[in-house]
């Protein structure tokens, strides 16, 4: 078996966008010219990374324990190496001379047991030994079986909560992992978007056997379209679901129309966009960009209206106030709310004390959250300068973030879900600022959470492969699905019974909630 230096940076390159290090992982991925590789990203595992060295760790254990003449060494249990001890000759060395003298010890304290032993043993003590064995041996069987039925009892209600595979659809077709996915707001048409440098439309109207479109992310070279071999970062449909936007590693947003019929390229950022939203008139499109600035774009012409240079590192996300009004959110630990003619930022939030992941305007527009690596949530009015909540409960960085839908009903709390890569998502009662479920079932980094259109369920995606939905009110699972790849996205169609869930093998699932 051999490794190339290519295979290497593919799996560092995947390691740093698995921890969520993506501004690592673009800058390492365009140094080591990973988009020239010919290694398919959808066959790569999770996790590839840290598995091969997991296995060169237990060759160099296993190593150790074998002497020079190729036996082994007998019964004893592998030491526990570190990696940083395995790439040290000294260390392993010592391990080895260890492990020889504990072992001679080893078989001196053997041999002086078994005459002891052979001495106190005789045929009264080996009878009494045996009945005691076989009593305990039958209580053991009761006990067992008693274990076994709570356990069959357990993984009953477990059962009831699993999606049967009659009800999901596994749409394939990407070559590489699909970082988002979208429903069109008004049928079912799924968006999703790839590293394959591809977005696709599928769909999943009654009676249309799921077909597909490939809108091929492709730029000018040499006169003619060549695929531009990034990955699709965005994608945002407009209101009216006629035309959907998306943003690349290329450094282009795009404008497609539902039939996958490329609309307008718009070319004015300097490097990866990472995030792009519709205003709800249609009428303009938000960008965010790695060139650390934030741009407002004319849908129609796709001439760029106006460009915010206010951040002092790239911006992650933003998000629209109003039809004019946006916040936008950096690694410069900084959040603007500006607005289309305004020279200056309206507002700068300041607070977070590492980069700011995602923003979220609620349904009224009059709080904003926002989430961070420094494992806190805040909400902020346009009426103070300090957070009006600080929520601190996450142990690890909070990836993302989604509020309950206005229509969730006129007593119902606002409430606000977090997903962290402590493997927890947490749903908040913002106007008392505390938190009213935490959300444990999945054992990895849970990278996206969403909302029903009615509010009353969640459901979250995590790189442990499954999604879960879970009823809002009560905090409890309701359905379970495990998919193939880790799961990036989740999303919920307009009428709120199917969920779609893209995944990092290349695959896309479909859920039908439907009784």
């Amino acid at each position: 078996m051999s490794i190339t230096s290519d295979e290497v940076n593919f799996l560092v390159y995947r390691y740093l966008q698995e921890s969520g290090f993506s501004h690592s992982a673009f800058t390492f991925g365009i140094e080591s010219h990973i988009s020239q590789s010919n290694i398919n990203g959808a066959l790569v595992p999770p996790a590839a990374l840290i598995s091969v060295l997991q296995k060169g760790l237990q060759y160099v254990e296993a190593e150790i324990s074998i002497n020079e003449d190729g036996t082994v060494f007998d019964g004893r249990p592998i030491e526990c190496l570190s990696l940083i001890d395995a790439v040290m000759p000294d260390v392993v060395h010592t391990r080895k001379q260890a492990i020889r003298d504990k072992l001679s010890q080893q078989q001196q304290q053997q041999q002086h047991q078994q005459q002891q032993h052979q001495q106190a043993v005789d045929s009264s003590t080996l009878q009494s030994h045996a009945m005691r064995n076989g009593d305990a041996a039958l209580n053991g069987e009761e006990n067992g079986t008693h274990t076994l039925n709570h356990h069959v009892e357990a993984m009953d209600v477990e059962d009831e909560a699993q999606i049967p595979a009659s009800k999901a659809t596994v749409l394939r077709g990407h070559e590489s992992e699909v970082f988002i996915c979208a429903w069109n707001p008004v049928t079912d048409l799924l968006a999703s978007g790839s590293g394959d440098s591809t977005a696709r439309i599928w769909n999943l109207n009654e009676n249309s056997g799921s077909t597909q479109l490939v809108l091929r992310h492709c730029i000018r070279e040499g006169g003619q379209d060549v695929p531009s071999n990034k990955d699709v970062t965005s994608l945002d449909w407009n209101s009216e679901g006629t035309l959907l936007a998306t943003g690349s590693y290329d450094g282009f947003a795009r404008i497609w129309t539902k039939d996958g019929n490329l609309s307008s390229t718009l070319g004015q950022h300097k490097g990866p966009i990472f995030a792009l939203k519709w205003n709800k008139k249609g009428n303009s499109i938000l960008s965010a960009g790695v060139d650390k600035t934030t741009i407002i774009w004319d849908a129609h012409t796709g001439e760029a209206k106006q460009q915010f240079p206010f951040h002092s590192a790239p911006a992650l996300d933003v998000d629209w106030q109003n039809n004019t009004t946006f916040a936008s959110c950096s690694t410069d630990m900084c959040i603007h709310v500006c607005r289309l003619g305004s020279e200056r930022p309206l507002k700068t939030f300041q607070g977070h004390t590492n980069e700011v992941n995602a923003i979220k305007w609620d349904p009224s527009g009059m709080l904003l959250a926002s989430c961070s690596d420094d494992m806190t949530l805040k909400i902020w009015s346009m009426k103070q300068d300090s957070c009006v909540h600080n929520l601190q409960a996450h142990n690890k960085e909070i990836y993302t973030i989604k509020w309950s839908p206005a229509s969730s009903g006129l007593n119902a709390s606002l409430l606000l879900a977090s997903a962290s890569f402590d493997s927890t998502v947490r749903l908040w009662d913002v106007d008392r600022g505390e938190c009213i479920h935490t959300l444990t079932k999945h054992q990895e980094p849970v990278y996206s959470v969403a909302f029903s259109p009615d509010g009353r369920f969640l459901a979250s995606g995590s790189f442990d492969k499954c999604v879960h939905i879970w009823d809002t009110l009560s905090g409890a699972l309701v359905n379970s699905y495990r998919g193939t790849g880790g799961i990036f996205e989740v999303c919920w169609n307009s009428l709120g019974d199917k969920v779609g869930a893209s995944g990092s093998d290349g695959s896309v699932c479909v859920l039908d909630l439907r009784k």
